[in-house]
């Protein structure tokens, strides 16, 4: 039970939290936080990569500092979506983390809500993610596919774990298969046992 998952604002949630862009000096900070709340370093080479790559996004990279330090990252950065005519860039959530010690405290969860917001004001027509659908879906992501949006998942995802966000300005016609950049791959985030951890914890 994560009685802090629905609305992001536990009872135990830092009173100090703030959650700002990642700025010129965060690298380390970030990557120490992604890799210790995913247990290997797959996901923090994974934002390295992005980092470096030009589907990065700066305004959609963002830190929560509580107690003097970074305790959770997530990004939003670009894929492709090909609807077998056309392609067009998405905005794409991956990785989110939360350091283990502040886990189940609604961090994950503001950081979720605060970066649809800045994706929603640059104008972007969705969100998508692979992510579990029990912690997501809370904070206005839903089962993809219904919208003509496919994502070709692990073998241990359920199909319900390609997830979309429709933000303000989405049109049905942004419809199609994602294709991840060639970060992801450089980043081997794809084959582990579980590359996007358990958010229903964050």
């Amino acid at each position: 039970m994560n009685p802090d998952v629905g609305d992001g604002a536990g009872p135990n949630r830092p009173a100090s939290l703030t959650i700002r862009s990642e700025r010129r000096g965060d690298a380390e900070g970030v990557a120490l936080v992604v890799g210790a709340a995913f247990g290997s370093p797959v996901e923090a080479r994974l934002v390295d990569a992005i980092r470096l790559s030009p589907e990065f996004v700066p305004d959609l990279s963002l830190v929560a500092v509580a107690e003097g330090r970074i305790v959770g990252h997530v990004m939003v950065s670009y894929a492709v979506l090909d609807d077998g005519g056309e392609q067009r860039q998405v905005a794409n959530l991956s990785p989110l983390a939360v350091l283990p010690d502040f886990q189940r405290r609604g961090i994950g969860s503001a950081l979720v809500r605060a970066v649809l917001v800045r994706a929603d004001e640059r104008g972007e027509p969705v969100v998508v993610l692979e992510g579990a659908p029990s912690f997501y879906g809370r904070l206005g992501f839903e089962y993809s596919v219904p919208h003509g949006i496919w994502i070709d998942l692990p073998s241990w995802a359920p199909p319900e774990a390609a997830q979309v966000a429709l933000l303000s300005h989405y049109d049905p016609a942004v419809r199609g298969k994602v294709v991840y950049p060639p970060a992801f791959d450089e980043a081997t985030a794809h084959g582990e046992d579980d590359p996007f951890g358990s958010p229903e914890v964050l």
